[in-house]
């Protein structure tokens, strides 16, 4: 087992303790796994690509360490609260 610290958002922010590929895998050279297009049955088009992983690697094995808080968002007063950047637009630029 090769562990790494990842932070992850999703479902909640937090830092956890993930398992990494082998880097010297014969089967996947480090990869984690094997990736391969494949086409509609039909028409013979590109319908998507597949992910096969490694054996030597488990994607689902991660321990969560530390619980991190979302952030918060402090709204500045007079600031428009629909604007996209930090900067005013009123005139002049």
């Amino acid at each position: 087992m090769r562990l790494r610290l990842q932070r992850v958002t999703l479902p909640r922010p937090a830092l956890i303790l993930a398992d990494t590929p082998n880097p010297r895998c014969a089967d996947c050279g480090g990869a984690g796994g094997h990736q391969y297009d494949y086409g509609d049955h039909e028409t013979g088009e590109y319908a998507g690509t597949d992910w096969d992983p490694c054996p030597c690697w488990d994607e689902n094995r991660r321990l969560v360490l530390l619980p991190l808080p979302r952030r918060l968002r402090r709204r500045t007063p007079g600031r428009d609260p629909w604007s996209t950047s930090a900067y005013s637009d009123e005139p002049p630029f």
